[in-house]
């Protein structure tokens, strides 16, 4: 009737998020007897070792293994993690995520209906920190305008889809298909349920299913986060062209289009006039969902936020994935 579950978590450096973790997981309605939780850590250089051992030795009716990830890689170490398992059912959380108490019960109930091979939730997206531009980090996270159609962080109907960020699956699926491919620094996560449709499979968006996770706390962060984004998804894509879809074309596409006409500005008066207009219709379009959901939420400070931040992830992950083409191009030339 309940059986056991494996809560994998990749970690690196969350002493201030990872208790949330631990205590969502604490909560969790389903028996704690049969649920182990399997920490990751990529030699963490903060407190987080220290967060979790205190938290284990106030709570030792949940078991709590930390495992060393040699590698220091978000694929490593959920192939650690897994290798380490012991559970029927395997449930991939974050370390910055904050799961609903009837989360690993959902997951369970869900396999045991056979709703699908790697079944999940949406995202409840919440600040970093507590600054105006983490808060308007968060709302960029999921708008439209910065995610497109990925709807684990939208409103959302149950169904397949082509990806869910913290899936859960069968030990039986990882004996089909292989455990997480190690090679990718990024989109582990897309590429693993690639493979799933690709085998026959079905990836399964569960809205019942929902967890809090913190987005980055600033444009630097977030550059950097969407910057590798944009860069391994083009060496993912090499493998699996179907899966690209039009969110993940448009910001390679706008950026190049960018850096095209202000090079061709420079000799023709009419690449100027489109540059130009280009600019002013993104800027626009920008300050627009900003002073819009600047009234709907009464936070004024996201007239100006909330563009900054889904522009910045516009333009990390367009120019990361050029730079991943760009890069490629060089050593297979060189």
């Amino acid at each position: 009737m309940h059986p056991f579950v494996s809560i994998i978590v990749p970690c690196y450096n969350e002493e201030k998020t990872i208790r949330y973790l631990l205590s969502a997981i604490h909560a969790q309605t389903y028996p704690l007897a049969q649920v182990e939780l399997i920490i990751a850590d990529g030699n963490s250089t903060d407190a987080t070792a220290a967060v979790i051992s205190a938290f284990e030795r106030e709570h030792a009716d949940l078991k709590i293994r930390l495992v060393q990830n040699v590698k220091r890689t978000i694929p490593a170490a959920l192939n650690q993690a897994i290798r380490e398992a012991r559970g029927e059912i395997i449930v991939r959380l974050d370390a910055h995520s904050i799961p609903i108490p009837e989360y690993v019960a959902r997951c369970v109930q869900a396999h045991q209906a056979h709703q699908g091979d790697n079944i999940g939730g949406v995202w409840e997206i919440r600040p970093g920190a507590e600054t105006w531009m983490a808060e308007s980090i968060a709302f960029a996270a999921a708008h439209p305008l910065g995610v497109g159609d990925a709807l684990y962080r939208l409103n959302a109907k149950a169904g397949p889809v082509d990806t869910v960020p913290f899936g859960s699956f069968k030990r039986t699926l990882i004996e089909r298909i292989g455990g997480f491919d190690e090679t990718l620094l990024a989109n582990e996560d897309y590429e693993f349920n690639a493979r799933i449709r690709e085998t026959g499979g079905v990836v399964w968006l569960d809205p019942a299913l929902r967890s809090i996770y913190f987005s980055r706390s600033t444009l630097a962060q977030l550059a950097l986060q969407y910057w590798r984004y944009g860069y391994w998804k083009l060496r993912m894509l090499k493998r699996y062209p179907q899966t690209l879809r039009w969110r993940q074309a448009l910001p390679p596409a706008f950026v190049l289009s960018l850096l095209g006409l202000s090079v061709l500005s420079l000799f023709f008066a009419l690449a100027k006039y489109l540059l130009l207009a280009q600019i002013c219709f993104y800027v626009l379009a920008l300050m627009g969902a900003g002073v819009k959901l600047a009234l709907e939420k009464k936070k004024l400070f996201l007239a100006l936020g909330l563009p900054l931040a889904i522009a910045t992830m516009h333009w990390a992950w367009g120019a990361g994935f050029l730079w991943s083409a760009a890069s490629s191009l060089l050593k297979k030339n060189g």
